[in-house]
């Protein structure tokens, strides 16, 4: 994936009450604590998206980011204090990020299917598959471009459209997965590419719960106006919002 770059300005604070079911592991009456993952595996700019759009969600979460040369170190440990961990966008190698992440896998499967929240966006989804990644999803993952019906073929940054819980809107690209439901999946798929495929759904594990996406909700200006792109609906949020919210409010009990 292209690097990212971001702009100083930050997304604008959203003041809205927290989710009222808001994590297993999180204590009472205080906001979510999201750790996001920045290192090797990420693309550059991509933490700091993912960041942005965690905080401007409903249910605020204090982020912190984790991984190699971080504060925070990607272990067990950390994890046992967190409520939601971000794999944000990567580069093109999927085989290259396993090997940068897969000794987190145990750990990160424990934690999860102990109600935590993972949240994966593009190569974060891809990552939440099997082949090779976490495990964490009913199934697995594919490249939407190799699709059969895609509208987009090449690993080129683009705007796809989707149909986001039944409505079409437009989302950022790049070369990110199609999500493959096992039959008797127990998953929910909130948003399909135009062929039909699933772009982006929310999947219990254990008592924890699995978000991913393949496009890129947490998109800011700067995405677009580096590739020279314009979304048809406007450089907007609330499609983030809504898969992260939607991790945070449904996960089992």
């Amino acid at each position: 994936m292209d690097r990212r770059r971001l702009l100083s300005l930050a997304l604008p604070t959203v003041a809205l009450t927290a989710v009222q079911a808001a994590c297993g592991h999180q204590r009472p009456h205080e906001r979510p604590r999201a750790l996001v993952y920045r290192g090797p595996a990420a693309c550059e700019g991509c933490p700091e998206a993912v960041a942005a759009l965690l905080r401007t969600a409903r249910s605020r979460p204090r982020v912190q980011y984790c991984g190699p040369g971080e504060d925070v170190p990607l272990t067990a440990t950390a994890l046992a204090e967190a409520d939601v961990y971000a794999q944000p966008g990567g580069g093109d190698d999927l085989q290259a990020a396993w090997q940068d992440l897969r000794t987190f896998a145990g750990p990160l499967r424990h934690w999860v299917r102990g109600g935590g929240r993972y949240l994966g966006f593009c190569m974060g989804g891809y990552l939440a598959g099997r082949s090779p990644g976490f495990g964490l999803l009913p199934g697995d993952t594919d490249a939407y471009i190799a699709s059969q019906g895609a509208s987009v073929h090449t690993s080129a940054d683009t705007v796809v459209p989707v149909r986001w819980r039944g409505r079409r809107r437009h989302m950022y690209f790049q070369d990110g997965p199609y999500f493959r439901l096992a039959d008797d999946a127990a998953a929910s798929v909130i948003a399909t590419y135009d062929n039909g495929l699933p772009a982006a759904l929310l999947a219990p594990f254990g008592e924890g719960q699995v978000a991913v996406v393949g496009p890129h909700p947490e998109a800011d200006a700067t995405w677009y106006a580096d590739q020279e792109l314009t979304n048809p609906d406007g450089i907007r949020f609330d499609l983030g919002h809504d898969l992260v919210d939607s991790a945070m409010a449904d996960a089992p009990s």
